[in-house]
């Protein structure tokens, strides 16, 4: 699937992130929804100029904000700091 909660309100996202944890078999995403793949997947990969730079539980590597930062991604929101300024 390519970018399959691009445009989907909230509640049709929660729907799909069910749907898909309800898989057993391997599913293969190409998202930059980086919240989704953290609810979904044990393991991803991050792809920079068709090569893999990262490869591992997906947890481990979307909570390391200096692999992210230096592919141009950022900490999934949820696990983002967010302070009123």
């Amino acid at each position: 699937m390519d970018e399959p909660a691009s445009n989907l309100d909230p509640k049709s996202r929660r729907v799909l992130i069910e749907l898909l944890n309800r898989f057993d078999h391997t599913k293969i995403i190409a998202s930059h929804n980086l919240d989704l793949i953290l609810d979904v997947y044990k393991r991803c990969l991050i792809i920079r100029e068709s090569r893999v730079v990262a490869d591992g539980p997906a947890e481990a590597i979307l909570l390391n904000e200096a692999l992210l930062d230096g592919n141009g991604l950022e900490l999934p929101l949820c696990k983002q700091n967010f302070v009123d300024k």
